[in-house]
This record gives C-alpha cells, sequence and structure tokens, in this order.
C-alpha cells in the first residue's frame, strides 16, 4: 500500500469520530473567527467511503456496443465520470473489450482519465473548507489511482490530495486542541498543528486564520492577567502571541501592548492614590507599604508613582501628614489658630558637651547619642504675651505669680531682679505692662504646661512642653559646636544676646558680654526680631530661656536615648534651656542647662510648645 493510501486509511480513522454540520463558512464568518479567537472543530465520518472505488459492473449486450459508446461520450460531455455504470469511465473501461469499439473506447478513455484531476483539482479548491468538496477529490483519486495508478499526472494528483487530507486532519486536531485551551505557547498544541497544516498546503487560508485565532486567544489571555493586574503573565503572554506570526506585521501585538501599557498605568495611578489616601488613616502606613509593594510588583524601576508613594510613606513614618520644614498652625476649637510649628526633621545626634568644653559643667555630661526615629513640631517662636492672653481668657487659668501676688522683674538701679508685688504674665522684664507681641514671662513650669494642655485640648493634637533633648537638637540644628553658630562670636543678627556694644536705658553695659556684639536690646525683643537657624526657629539660643519638660537630673547617665523627656513623678525642680536677654556667655552654649523650682517666675524665663505629629 503507497503513502497516499496509508494516509487516507489514518485519516478515515482519526476522522471517524469527527462531524461537522455546515459547509464552508464564508469571508465574514471567517473573519470574525480570526478576530474573537476562535475556531470551528470539522470533521467527518463517512470519509472512508471515498478512498476507495470498485468499478460498478456494466452489463453490454450484443449488439447493443454502439449505443453502450454514445452513452458513455454522452455522460462524458455531462461530466458524470465514474458514478455509477451510466458514467463514463466504466462504460468505456468495459467497452474496450469488445473489439470493434475498443479503439474508440481507448481514446474517449483517456479524455476522460486526463479531466479526473482537472475535476480533482476543482474540488481541491475548496477541500480546505468544504468537507464535501474534500470527499469528492478522495473519490476522483481513488478512481484515478484504480484506473492509472502509474501516470505521472495522476500521481501529482494523488500528492495534492495527500497534502489536502493532511491538512484537515491537522486543523481538525488543532481546532480541537484550540478547543481545549491548548494553544501551543511551549511548541506543542494547536499552534504547531496548524503550522503543519499549512506546510502541508502553503497559504491555506483555514490553517492561516487558525494561527491568527491563536494569536487572538494569546492576546485575549494577556488582557485577561492584565485586567487581573497580573501584568508579568500579561507580558509573557505577549511575547508568545507576538512570535505567532512575526513575518506579518499586521500591529495586532502591538495594539494589545498598547491597551495593555495603559491598564498598567491606570493600575499604578491607582495603587498610588490608594496609599496616599490609607496614610491618615489608622495603620495607614502599613496599607501603604502593601500598595507600595503591589505597585513596585507591576512598575518598571523608576517609576514616578512608586518614587512618590515611596517618598509619602517615608514622609509619614517620620513626620505624619508633613513634611521636614514644614510651617503649619493648627485651628483651635474656640476661634483662630495656633502658634506657628515648623517640622524638626527626624535624625541623630550628640547631646550634651564634651569633657573639654570650656565653661562646660558635668551636669552637662556624659555626652550621649539621641537618636529621633520620628520628626516633631516646635513653635518658631517663644509663646507670646498676646498667644498666653487667649488662653487665660479662655480657660481662666490663674498662673502662680497672680495667686502668690508678685515675681522677679529685672531693676536696673541694682541691676539685679527683684521681688515686686502685682507683676505677672501681663508684665514686661522691667515688670510695666508687655505689648503682645513680646515673649510671655513670670509664668511657671506649670503655667507654661497647662498652657500646652489648652492647645492639645483646642486642637486634638499632642501639645507639650519639648524634652531637653529636643530643645538642644533643634537648637544646633545640624551643627556640634560651642554655640549654635559654632564658635567665637554670633554673626551680626543672630539672636538677643549679652554684647559688649548693647545699652541698658539708663546706659549700663554688660560685664560679662560677647565683644563687640550688640543686638540693640536691652531686655526680651518682639519675636521674630532676629534671623532664625537653618531649621526655620527663632531665639533658642537668646531672647529669653526657655522651661523644658525633663525634671532636673544632676548628669545624663541613665537618661533616655530616643529624645523623650526625663520625668520623674511629683519632681520639684524642671530644667531650663537656651540662654536670654541677660545670659552671660557662657550659659549661651549649645549645652548649657540649669534647673529651677517648678513655681518658679522671673524676667528671663519664658517657653515655646511642641507638638507630636
Amino acid at each position: 500500500m503507497n503513502r497516499w493510501a496509508w494516509s487516507a486509511l489514518l485519516l478515515a480513522v482519526l476522522c471517524s469520530a469527527c462531524g461537522r454540520d455546515d459547509a464552508a463558512p464564508d469571508a465574514d464568518a471567517a473573519s470574525e473567527r480570526q478576530r474573537d479567537g476562535s475556531v470551528t472543530i470539522s470533521g467527518d465520518d463517512s470519509l472512508a467511503d471515498s478512498l476507495t472505488w470498485r468499478i460498478p459492473p456494466v452489463a453490454i449486450a450484443e449488439g447493443e456496443e454502439r449505443d453502450a459508446l454514445q452513452r458513455a461520450q454522452a455522460s462524458l460531455e455531462e461530466g458524470r465520470l465514474f458514478e455509477d455504470a451510466d458514467a463514463a469511465i466504466p462504460l468505456l473501461l468495459e467497452l474496450r473489450n469488445w473489439p470493434d469499439q475498443a479503439r474508440a473506447a481507448e481514446q474517449a478513455l483517456e479524455r476522460a482519465l486526463r479531466r479526473l484531476p482537472v475535476e480533482g483539482d476543482r474540488a481541491l479548491a475548496d477541500a480546505d473548507e468544504d468537507i464535501d468538496a474534500l470527499r469528492r477529490a478522495q473519490r476522483i483519486a481513488a478512481v484515478a489511482r484504480t484506473v492509472r495508478a502509474h501516470d505521472e499526472a495522476v500521481l501529482a494528483y494523488l500528492e495534492r490530495v495527500d497534502a489536502a487530507e493532511q491538512a484537515w486532519q491537522l486543523n481538525v486536531d488543532g481546532e480541537r486542541a484550540f478547543a481545549e485551551g491548548r494553544l501551543g505557547e511551549d511548541g506543542q498544541g494547536a499552534l504547531a498543528l496548524f503550522r503543519a497544516a499549512e506546510k502541508a498546503r502553503p497559504g491555506q487560508a483555514r490553517a492561516r486564520q487558525n494561527i491568527a485565532a491563536v494569536e487572538s486567544a494569546m492576546i485575549r489571555r494577556a488582557e485577561i492577567a492584565a485586567e487581573a493586574y497580573d501584568f508579568t503573565l500579561a507580558q509573557r503572554w505577549l511575547a508568545h502571541a507576538n512570535e505567532v506570526r512575526p513575518e506579518d506585521d499586521v500591529g495586532t501585538v502591538t495594539d494589545a501592548r498598547g491597551r495593555i501599557e495603559r491598564l498598567r498605568a491606570a493600575r499604578i495611578v491607582r495603587l498610588r492614590d490608594l496609599g496616599l489616601e490609607a496614610l491618615p488613616r489608622l495603620n495607614g502606613v502599613n496599607v501603604a507599604r502593601g500598595h507600595l509593594a503591589e505597585l513596585l510588583r507591576i512598575a518598571r524601576p523608576g517609576d514616578p508613582a512608586a518614587s512618590e508613594l515611596r517618598e509619602r510613606i517615608d514622609l509619614s513614618v517620620h513626620y505624619g501628614l508633613y513634611g521636614p520644614g514644614q510651617v503649619f498652625t493648627d485651628a483651635l476649637k474656640g476661634g483662630g489658630r495656633g502658634p506657628q510649628m515648623a517640622v524638626v526633621p527626624h535624625g541623630a545626634f550628640t547631646l550634651g558637651a564634651p569633657a573639654d568644653e570650656v565653661d562646660s559643667s558635668d551636669n552637662e555630661r556624659p555626652q550621649h547619642a539621641i537618636r529621633f526615629e520620628r520628626g516633631f513640631a516646635l513653635a518658631i517662636h517663644e509663646v507670646t504675651v498676646g498667644e498666653f492672653r487667649r488662653f487665660i481668657a479662655a480657660t481662666g487659668h490663674q498662673t502662680r505669680a497672680e495667686r502668690r501676688g508678685y515675681s522677679m522683674p529685672y531693676d536696673e538701679r541694682s541691676n539685679n531682679f527683684v521681688r515686686r508685688s502685682g507683676v505677672d504674665w501681663r508684665s514686661d522684664y522691667r515688670g510695666q505692662p508687655a505689648a503682645d507681641d513680646l515673649p510671655v514671662l513670670h509664668v511657671s513650669a506649670r503655667d507654661a504646661a497647662a498652657y500646652a494642655e489648652w492647645l492639645a485640648a483646642q486642637t486634638g493634637h499632642r501639645y507639650r512642653l519639648p524634652s531637653e533633648a529636643e530643645f538642644e537638637y533643634a537648637l544646633r540644628a545640624g551643627g556640634q559646636g560651642r554655640y549654635p553658630w559654632g564658635g567665637g562670636n554670633p554673626p551680626e543678627r543672630a539672636g538677643n544676646f549679652t554684647g559688649a556694644l548693647d545699652r541698658s536705658p539708663g546706659g549700663r553695659t554688660w560685664t560679662h558680654a560677647f565683644a563687640g556684639y550688640g543686638d540693640g536690646h536691652w531686655g526680651p525683643a518682639p519675636i521674630g526680631s532676629f534671623q532664625p537657624n537653618a531649621w526655620g526657629l527663632h531665639d533658642l539660643a537668646g531672647n529669653v530661656s526657655e522651661w523644658v519638660a525633663d525634671c532636673w537630673h544632676d548628669n545624663y547617665r541613665r537618661a533616655p536615648g530616643d529624645g523623650s523627656a526625663w520625668v520623674n513623678p511629683g519632681c520639684r525642680d524642671q530644667v531650663i534651656r537656651g540662654g536670654s536677654w541677660s545670659s552671660s556667655p557662657a550659659q549661651t552654649r549649645s549645652a548649657w542647662r540649669a534647673p529651677a523650682q517648678v513655681d518658679t517666675t522671673n524676667a528671663k524665663v519664658g517657653f515655646r510648645v511642641a507638638r507630636d505629629l
């Protein structure tokens, strides 16, 4: 049995379970199949009948030979070549056995046999989609093989039929694999079968349409993966799709890649927005980190949305809703705004004075490292008389000086601080009525803490006195010098310090002062009169000394390392930090600290507030 017969028999076995209801689909249906990535499984269960041809028995009675030849010639003209006993080839084959008709029968038979491949090729033209056309081509092949098996034209035709059968079966198997979801991205499955079909029948429309359907199905899988935000899988499917028809510049994969990139971009923006929206909420940082992790999974390196969300998460971890250096105020429930606050950056510094620092003392040691894992806000100015007045009006709070009936203003005649009745928070450094833009004086540590507690209740945020570590960290503003500005005399307009050029209203000068320096003030200056430090904070080193939250300890042994206040319940002495308008240069140093009873009030000490972020 030759190769064609074997393949035909295999086709019969393979097709025995195949069925097809339709004839060849029209061009619109084929086009739609390509677009939606679907194929139609085709087959037939009666191909075996067309694989062999048995010459129909022909009976010609003696004397009827001429009539039989005429019938054969008529059938030949009609194109009825082999279908039954009255068809041309069966009649002519029998007539070759009649001597009187043998020659004419042989000539007519040659014409009939030449027509077989022509008719067969007409059938093959539709055989890619039409099972009936393939069946007719096979029957014609069976007739030609039976009658003239070794004719070159017949052999060539048999090869064409063989190719059509292979292509048909490969398409059927590929369509079944396609329907089962085995597209062939691994080199097997539907794609390999369709390519084999196209190789068997080069240019075959059915195979090419099926290949295009595979490409469309891979693109659809890429889109489904992208819709589920699995862009890695989407890219793999696009890569597979791109290999399906690399020789055809059809643009379908390019278009799909554009759609998926738009989905990716939209998802990235959405994840960024979700992360930003989560940050202000409870546990928002963890939620935002989850969104960032997903964003990083689908974004390309350096994506600006990822960088933005990462930066905002970092800021939120260290500063809440703010950024380092940002200045803000909080609304008060009773109307108006609280003091201006500046965001102090998180970081680390060394608290205290080294052993060899001039004018330093043991209570400023041992030096130890402080690290602020989170930034905090500090008022950019000392609390003013006007701000404190609002607090008194809102709460009716009575300060220690009011209850006691006196405080300690400056007396120029004695050049000292003296006890005087009727002096309280409303008074300036001399005991006279104070302007609202001056820092509030004659307040105790408890008065300062009460103001901070009122701010907290008014704003819903934790206002408090700064810790000693926070104060020195903010005063140094990244420096480690003896003074906030480094060493030597202060720069011009650096602050309100004791300068050799300063003069009191009565013409007094300072005994211990910065040589060659003058700030034009004897007594506290209105807030904001001098340059801020590197972090936007005014007067930390001068103007007035300030209460901080820490209880007094003689040294820093066992002091907290996180910058929090070192507090003992019920302590009677708290820490004062920062030089004042009347402090000596030694008391203007960055590490200087002093104890004071919590009820102390005088013309040198005020305060500012801190706030948690």
